[in-house]
């Protein structure tokens, strides 16, 4: 494998090869999948994913305040691919025995029906909250309500595969990552786990696009509130801050903003290094440390979040101030793939013997 030198970098630097020993099974297989509330937005981004993967089947879409509805009514962009296929309630029976299960519920939701699908199907990859947390007690105190199944929370594996692969592969249970941990802690793990930062007083902030809120109608993200704003919430409370606290095993102080832009999220890191660091070296250990993720994009210029709308790719850079001593680690994903469904799918193609790859991509929608 070919190593990166901060020399090569005057254009983006993408490591295109990716192996692990999930990528050993029949590729040709199809993978029968059901989505439980697929009517929301990662609901329907996972979707979309499903109709270009060549092996996942969707055979079964839950939306309860959609029930009978056509999937193509709702969401017109997928017409050409689903057909008349409509939204159910939900019905333990019309998931027992599928390969593979996706939860696009509101936190809280799933874990009742994960005490009712663990172990009676493939793989349940949740994207919700309800199993990101390894430390039970936490839940009162950031999702308000005792977790309902904490015996079931160490069968889940956190799904970030670049940096818990191993946990993945061969996994029943997968807890998707929020979409703020994945754009705060990708550009900070390859410091913090290599002791090059102090791992107190880290700070994300972060902005994310509209969609981020779900598609519940809400006074603080209808167009006239969103249009020509830009507002900081949930600031010193937000839930996904013990997530970025176990992802890294720091203290973070994460700040979150809303956006107005449909899609996205920029998470500008802080941290002050341990020993001496300049922007070259800074980013050849981002380099180093990443050179064989698939979906990992490396560049001397700061990201976009529009360079990654509707691709499962991160774009990252670093940098230390001389001035100040801190090093500034930024990263662009967009929050519905990435951060949601399409990490997702790569977690699912993990566990179930694909390429890690398979129905993902690299390449942005521009302009």
């Amino acid at each position: 494998m070919n190593k990166f030198s901060i020399d090569c970098i005057s254009s983006t630097v993408v490591a295109m090869t990716a192996s692990s020993e999930s990528t050993n099974a029949n590729t040709n297989r199809t993978i029968s999948v059901g989505i439980v509330g697929a009517s929301g937005y990662t609901g329907t981004e996972l979707l979309r994913l499903c109709a270009g993967h060549p092996n996942l089947e969707v055979v079964v879409a839950t939306g309860e305040s959609m029930a009978a509805e056509r999937v193509r009514d709702l969401y017109p962009n997928l017409a050409a691919v689903y057909g008349d296929l409509r939204y159910k309630p939900y019905d333990v029976d019309d998931f027992v025995g599928l390969d593979a299960v996706f939860l696009g519920l509101p936190h809280g939701t799933s874990q009742p029906i994960v005490k009712e699908l663990y172990g009676r199907v493939g793989v349940v990859v949740d994207l919700g909250a309800d199993f990101r947390l390894k430390d039970a007690s936490l839940y009162p105190k950031w999702y308000g309500a005792e977790h309902a199944c904490p015996e079931l929370i160490d069968e889940f594996a956190y799904g970030l595969p670049e940096l818990f692969r191993k946990d993945i592969i061969g996994s029943k249970g997968i807890a998707v990552p929020g979409c703020y941990p994945t754009a705060g802690s990708l550009p900070l793990a390859p410091f913090v786990r290599q002791g090059l930062v102090e791992t107190h007083g880290i700070i994300v902030d972060a902005a994310s696009g509209v969609s981020g809120a779900g598609r519940g109608p809400k006074a603080n993200t209808q167009f006239c509130a969103v249009d020509e704003d830009f507002a900081a919430y949930a600031i010193l409370s937000h839930r996904h801050t013990p997530e970025m606290d176990q992802v890294l095993d720091a203290t973070v102080l994460f700040t979150p903003h809303l956006a107005p832009m449909n899609r996205g999220i920029l998470a500008t890191c802080y941290a002050r290094p341990t020993a001496d660091l300049d922007s070259a070296a800074a980013l050849q250990v981002m380099v180093d440390f990443y050179e064989d993720e698939p979906f990992i994009v490396i560049d001397e210029s700061s990201p976009s979040t529009k360079a990654t709308l509707g691709s499962n790719a991160v774009h990252m850079t670093a940098k230390v101030d001389e001035r100040t001593g801190h090093l500034v680690a930024i990263a662009a994903i967009d929050n519905l793939t990435k951060g949601a469904s399409g990490g997702a799918v790569q977690c699912a193609n993990i566990a179930l013997g694909l390429p890690e790859t398979t129905g993902l991509s690299t390449i942005g929608l521009l302009p």
